[in-house]
């Protein structure tokens, strides 16, 4: 048997067709260096506050070990509402939470429920790029709303083009704010004509807020849920990842119509089977005694935030405007058309890692993402490294 015929058996072709984002294709390039300044993901270089590891450690130290509720910890699940409901004034109910494995998973289990084949799912671009690969992997077609860039840098959505995109075919729309990689927010009155919008046209809205608490100029992003009634077309995404510094623990939680609640309860079923109980119970921790670790996350990003702006601000050949949302630096750099090239050589010549903006999707090319959610000192050495080559 020949090479070719070793393996004849197709796979789907969104499986082989898949590529791997050049965010990663820079993490694997880098990894391990013993002198990198890692910027390139989204995360810092804080661990998992103290009272939110013990809790889990506590936790599997008595036996919480077994299977348990597959959309989660009915204390869980309370402590998000009441989480929710302070934060937005909402009325979210716990029949509409549900706790995932990762807010990754939450995103694909949403794309399961509503996306067939062929059904197109118009995005909101530039993104993060596990949201474009989610998409075509549920045999949806990405059908992308560009950002618009403001001279003075940042973006804004033009309502116009949006509404004239949602057409007979598209089956969801997909935004993120605040916006990764962009920072850009969605204000109040958008928020309420894009979704009077998406009841009328039937389509749904699924809302990444994963970066609401990650605001810099007022005290945490506006949400959907604000403006929602229960049956609505939403659904709100959201992770224990960034507020409390918890990436690696890959949790995270939907909020939905409660007539979808034994939907997601299938679906969990067969994609991971529920979350591990004892993680659950450090994320308990995480939603009713984390404010003031919040606050101080926040604060840190805003002062790093602050940092990079500055020093990035002074080179000529860069355009950015200040961060108003998430915890990246976004910014675009004259003549370039190769973002992706550019972080390989970023990293070969400095050791700092960062994303390539080509990466995020249309739009993202001829910028760069820095991830500024790390201490000062970190910051102010990689911005050392980096003005020589940017200059």
């Amino acid at each position: 048997m020949t090479d070719s015929q070793a393996f004849p058996a197709p796979l789907r072709p969104e499986i082989e067709s898949l590529e791997t984002s050049g965010i990663a294709q820079v993490f694997a390039l880098g990894f391990g260096r013993e002198d990198l300044i890692p910027l390139w993901v989204g995360e810092g270089d804080l661990s998992t506050p103290a009272f939110i590891a013990e809790a889990a450690s506590r936790a599997l130290a008595e036996g919480h070990t077994f299977y348990t509720h597959k959309r989660g910890l009915p204390d869980l699940r309370r402590a998000l509402t009441d989480y929710t409901n302070n934060l937005y004034g909402s009325a979210v109910d716990i029949a509409q939470v549900s706790v995932t494995s990762s807010g990754m998973n939450a995103i694909t289990l949403v794309l399961q429920t509503m996306v067939r084949p062929g059904d197109k799912v118009a995005v909101v671009t530039p993104i993060w790029p596990n949201i474009l690969s989610a998409v075509r992997i549920a045999g949806g077609v990405v059908a992308p709303l560009t950002l618009e860039p403001l001279p003075e840098g940042g973006f804004r959505l033009d309502l116009d083009r949006l509404t004239a995109a949602l057409d007979d075919g598209v089956r969801a729309l997909f935004i993120a704010s605040p916006g990764n990689p962009t920072g850009w927010i969605m204000e109040p009155d958008e928020q309420q004509a894009v979704l009077e919008l998406c009841r009328r046209r039937r389509v749904w809205l699924i809302a990444d807020e994963v970066y609401a608490r990650f605001t810099y100029d007022r005290p945490h992003a506006p949400s959907f849920l604000e403006w929602a009634r229960p049956e609505d077309p939403l659904i709100v995404v959201n992770s224990f990842s960034k507020a409390w510094a918890m990436t690696g623990w890959r949790l995270g939680w939907l909020i939905h119509p409660a007539s979808l609640a034994p939907t997601f309860d299938r679906l969990i079923e067969f994609n991971t089977s529920g979350a591990q109980a004892f993680l659950q119970h450090g994320c308990i921790a995480a939603v009713r005694e984390g404010e003031p670790f919040v606050a101080e996350m926040v604060e840190r990003c805003r002062v790093g935030g602050e940092l990079v702006f500055q020093r990035l601000a002074a080179l000529p050949k860069v355009r950015l405007a200040r961060p108003r949302g998430a915890f990246y630096a976004f910014f675009a750099v004259e003549g370039l058309t190769d973002s992706l090239g550019f972080a390989k050589e970023i990293l070969e010549r400095t050791s700092v890692g960062l994303a390539p903006g080509a990466a995020f999707g249309p739009g993202g090319e001829g910028h760069m993402r820095l991830c500024f959610a790390s201490g000062s000192a970190r910051l102010a050495e990689a911005m050392d490294r980096l003005t020589p080559v940017l200059r």
